[in-house]
């Protein structure tokens, strides 16, 4: 069986009544709003991304968890706060991402909670620099039923990788990777589903084709090819592709940059997703790396309380009436990934 085919009956084996119901009830909550121009809501999250940890073993230049530069502490999550927010979400949930900032197999849990999750029939996935994928993790990673890991890898010599993946070793990354798809195969497992991640910059454009026939010789499900996010692009930044394809970014006459897409005052992710960060802060989505716009904590209420409340329903009616007003918003380039 094709292995994308595979990983998608996988994803929609996880659909139930409520589920679905759940989904249904959170797209016509957008449409209607995108229609009406009033932010109204009446499901809850199709999909939630849960931060194990801001820690990271590495020192990647356009990262907050790597440049070391949070304003908000660094942590671990914590169990309960975790288990207590997936029993109330677990009936509607579909999707969760086990990532925001940080390397999430520092958290010496992470197995755990991926286990927890994933017997509720959440379909569960992670991203991980493959620097802790030991013998033991990789076996318990097959065994906790995580359905789709991400290895970020970004050059395919340490030359080029390291110039990104400040402090990694590409080595490890492929070992691995090696070692996951060892214990895939020996515990017959279907998941998880290894996807390769590159991230283009300029530094290793180059290597695009490199990296697929790697992808290939190594035998991971998939790779994609994802476009950098650059805080402060407008007079350019030696990161940024000459390859147009794999640039958020277009250059004007003057030679400043400017996003490629408009904000166009709607925004998906705000009615169907947020990012909760290790100590129970409640995001509106992935480009609010230092948790600015908190609208809520789970450690101190209920989750389906603060989706519903009205610091979150003024944010969405903010996002419709402007998004140019909101700060994360002006460097927002969603639909950034190209897969192979």
């Amino acid at each position: 069986m094709n292995r994308n085919l595979q990983d998608g009956l996988n994803f929609f084996s996880k659909l139930t009544r409520k589920r679905v119901w759940n989904a249904l009830k959170v797209i016509y909550s957008f449409y209607e709003s995108k229609a009406t121009g009033k932010a109204l809501h009446r499901g809850l999250p199709m999909s939630i991304s849960f931060e194990p940890t801001t820690s990271c073993n590495l020192r990647c230049p356009e990262c907050p968890s790597g440049l070391r530069s949070f304003t908000r502490p660094t942590g671990m999550l914590e169990g309960d706060l975790f288990k207590r927010t997936i029993d109330e979400l677990s009936e509607t949930l579909l999707y969760l991402i086990f990532y925001f900032q940080g390397e999430p197999y520092l958290h010496p849990k992470f197995l755990e909670l991926v286990k927890y999750a994933s017997q509720k029939g959440i379909y569960t996935a992670t991203s991980t620099n493959a620097h802790y994928l030991t013998d033991a993790a990789a076996r318990r990673t097959v065994e906790s039923g995580l359905d789709r890991l991400i290895v970020s890898i970004d050059g395919t010599t340490q030359e080029v990788y390291q110039q990104y993946r400040v402090g990694g070793k590409l080595e490890k990354v492929l070992e691995g990777t090696r070692t996951i798809l060892k214990w895939k195969k020996q515990l017959k497992s279907s998941t998880p589903h290894v996807v390769f991640q590159f991230l283009v910059v300029r530094p290793n454009e180059h290597q695009i084709e490199d990296a697929k026939r790697l992808a290939k010789e190594i035998g991971v499900d998939e790779i994609g090819f994802k476009t950098a996010q650059i805080y402060d692009y407008e007079h350019g930044d030696p990161l940024i592709p000459t390859l147009d394809k794999y640039s958020r970014y277009a250059e004007n006459n003057d030679g400043t940059y400017r996003i490629k897409n408009s904000l166009d005052g709607h925004c998906w992710k705000m009615w169907h997703s947020c990012v909760i960060t290790w100590d129970g802060k409640v995001v509106p989505c992935c480009f609010d790396k230092d948790a600015h716009y908190r609208l809520g904590d789970v450690s101190e209420t209920s989750f389906q309380t603060l989706w519903q409340s009205k610091a979150y329903t003024d944010f969405r009616q903010a996002l419709i009436r402007s998004r140019s007003e909101i700060e994360m918003c002006k460097n927002c380039t969603e639909g950034t990934q190209v897969w192979a």
